[in-house]
């Protein structure tokens, strides 16, 4: 693992608030993104891109533009801070996913493979590349960030919970009455339906897992 400081850029990501979960136009919104609740959010950075790994590995990595993958939550958590960085909370995740929008994605409310990177339409057609690719390699949402939605399945800060009902409406990372070493991972993954990179699909890891669609991204406090 590298010690080097990660060259991905940053993004401002500005305050604001927006409406958090299923928009009543998705047809595939489930309990778990339920309710619709209004969220602020602080002003913060993300990562453009979720990290490399060739920022993991440092030196002489093969493909060092693919992003990072097979990294548990807790070896994520501790890179961030290593670089005084963080991950970011589902709420922020979301936010800055949606970059003002309101839709089923984040640009449109419907997705296709020159929009990011999935495998099968919603019909179980292979229709991508099947693989994970480089970061960037598809067009950025309204804030400037890449591969939100697809490529990899990104962790964020929170404890897994089955729904909203309590959730923080302040932006922080839901931490509190819920079982431990269940963390919320966001955005899908190359292997995946669209309809599972829909702005509000929200899933959960165990912390300890490494699975090849699931990486992360870095936030950290302005």
């Amino acid at each position: 693992m590298s010690s080097a400081t990660p060259t991905t850029g940053f993004i401002v990501i500005p305050a604001g608030r927006f409406r958090m979960g299923g928009v009543p136009e998705d047809k595939f919104v489930s309990a778990v993104e339920l309710p619709r609740h209004e969220v602020t959010v602080h002003a913060f950075e993300l990562a453009r891109v979720p990290v490399t790994r060739g920022e993991w590995f440092g030196g002489e990595v093969a493909d060092p533009e693919l992003p990072v993958t097979g990294i548990s939550f807790g070896e994520a958590e501790a890179f961030a801070r290593r670089h005084g960085c963080r991950l970011p909370s589902e709420a922020e995740w979301e936010y800055a996913c949606r970059a003002g929008s309101a839709t089923v994605f984040s640009h449109a409310s419907d997705l296709g493979v020159a929009d990011a990177n999935f495998l099968y339409d919603e019909s179980g057609l292979a229709v991508g590349r099947g693989a994970v690719m480089p970061v960037g390699s598809h067009p950025p949402n309204a804030f400037g960030l890449h591969d939100l939605l697809g490529n990899v399945c990104e962790w964020t800060a929170d404890l897994w919970h089955p729904g909203y009902e309590g959730a923080p409406c302040d932006g922080s990372p839901w931490l509190d009455d819920a079982p431990p070493g269940r963390r919320v991972i966001r955005g899908g993954a190359w292997d995946h339906l669209p309809r599972l990179l829909r702005a509000s699909c929200r899933d959960w890891a165990p912390e300890s897992a490494r699975w090849d669609n699931l990486g992360f991204r870095l936030a950290r406090d302005l």
